[in-house]
């Protein structure tokens, strides 16, 4: 493996499968990272959904806080700048975010955990728009899953009925401009992704760097036609870390390049709420002993994980 994150073609997986698979397993057993290109998703829903989240991002501060939801965990809406902060950071991260969930039935037995969207009427199409790249990044993301499942030889449809009522997030967050000097705080500090995997679309702008086994910041700046996709902590888990869920943080650029505002956003795959996370017996060997002989639902996971950074 180089010491650059892979990039690969997902039509491949219809075209080449074996050898996809092959390389996408080798790319995440490595890094925990691989862009995914040639993803299918328009450029103009991309952009689409941007404008919406911008036009949003620059509203004033009152008309952005009547959507905060206090004691939600950020779970729908909008969270203000200076909220969550990386586990066991001083400091908050630089951001403020918006979060969209799943759409599903009011008498879903998931409704209590997943609750109702908020739609800002302040932007219009932002309903249209958001839900939209939601509904492509969900299609995107399963396709990643069957090949993963592939690869540790799982049926390829391990994970359509564990992730069809799934807790995914999408979050489109604003990293204002930097405008004081020597600021302890970094735009997002060090973390692991809590989730199954996380797609990321619109990360072309620099700033992304993903820690590699040696222990050196590899910065990861997109093409603009590649999705960002990694490994999060619910998926280390359930593979017995055959899939590592590695540390990434977003860095405050250099001189002029602070004072302009960044976008990104990631759209966080979940598991169904009620799934059971339990260690993969393809992913338990003598080499790679059980870490975790408990199972912990993926709900009751989440929480834990909030509480330590700090949204609840």
């Amino acid at each position: 493996m180089s010491a650059a994150i892979p990039t690969l073609d997902i039509r491949r997986f219809d075209t080449d499968r074996v050898n996809f698979v092959a390389e996408l397993g080798a790319a995440y057993r490595e890094w925990g990272f691989c862009g995914i290109r040639n993803h299918g998703i328009p450029q103009a829903t991309i952009d689409a959904a941007y404008e919406a989240f911008k036009a949003f991002f620059s509203l004033p501060d009152d008309v952005k806080r009547a959507y905060n939801v206090p004691g939600s965990g950020g779970a729908r809406g909008y969270t203000p700048f200076g909220i969550e902060t990386a586990k066991d950071s001083r400091y908050p991260d630089l951001k403020e975010f918006w979060h969209v969930g799943r759409e599903i039935p009011r008498d879903s037995k998931y409704a209590e955990v997943m609750p109702e969207n908020l739609w800002p009427t302040e932007v219009a199409g932002f309903r249209d728009a958001a839900y939209g790249l939601y509904q492509a990044l969900d299609q995107l993301g399963s396709r990643v899953l069957s090949a993963l499942a592939l690869h540790i030889d799982l049926p390829q449809d391990y994970f359509a009925d564990k992730t069809n009522f799934g807790n995914s997030i999408l979050r489109p967050i604003h990293y204002p401009p930097i405008t004081a000097p020597d600021i302890p705080n970094v735009r997002a500090g060090a973390h692991e992704d809590i989730n199954l995997i996380t797609l990321l679309v619109g990360a072309s702008a620099a700033g992304l760097e993903v820690l590699s086994r040696k222990g050196e910041w590899v910065p990861f700046t997109a093409s603009e036609d590649t999705i960002v996709v990694n490994i999060g902590d619910m998926l280390q888990r359930l593979t017995n870390h055959v899939y590592p869920s590695t540390t990434h943080r977003v860095v405050n650029p250099p001189g002029e390049q602070a004072r302009k505002p960044r976008y990104s956003t990631p759209f966080f795959l979940h598991p169904n709420p009620d799934f059971m996370i339990e260690t993969l017996p393809q992913c338990i060997s003598a080499d790679n002993p059980n870490r975790y002989p408990t199972p912990i639902s993926s709900h009751e996971y989440l929480l834990e994980r909030l509480r330590e950074i700090k949204l609840i």
